[in-house]
């Protein structure tokens, strides 16, 4: 089961986390079909949010087609994002590694999370460049 985590200083609204977090479960295995979501009631007590905030993310999980609320059931998984690299893979290793790395050569994790996304744009940006010349 997943269990939520909220930044009140990310500056990222608190229902869009939630639904972050949720996706990126479902990306890395940790969530699957037919998997239940904590209930609001669950999420409130862990993390101390508005009921409102939750039933706000389900409800837009929901219409983007990746859960289904059952009426006095709760809230279950409908479909994965695709999984490409489990939670378990050696790429996730080889990401940890990188990550230890870092914070040895002092980066604090906004700095990671820049580096990070950089080269994610640049690697993004070269293969769409190179699809447009072939």
């Amino acid at each position: 089961m997943v269990e939520y985590r909220i930044d009140r200083r990310s500056g990222v609204a608190t229902y869009v986390q939630i639904v972050q977090q949720t996706k990126q479960a479902l990306r890395l295995g940790l969530l699957e079909p037919g998997d239940k979501l904590p209930t609001a009631r669950e999420v409130v007590e862990a993390t101390a949010i508005n009921p409102n905030t939750v039933l706000k993310a389900y409800r837009e999980l929901e219409r983007e087609g990746l859960v289904e609320a059952r009426r006095g059931l709760g809230t279950f998984v409908r479909r994965s994002l695709g999984i490409t690299a489990p939670a378990d893979s050696p790429l996730r290793a080889e990401l940890d590694a990188w990550v230890t790395r870092a914070r040895a050569a002092g980066l604090g994790r906004d700095d990671m999370a820049a580096l990070f996304a950089s080269a994610l744009d640049d690697r993004f940006t070269q293969e769409h460049a190179k699809g447009d010349q072939e």
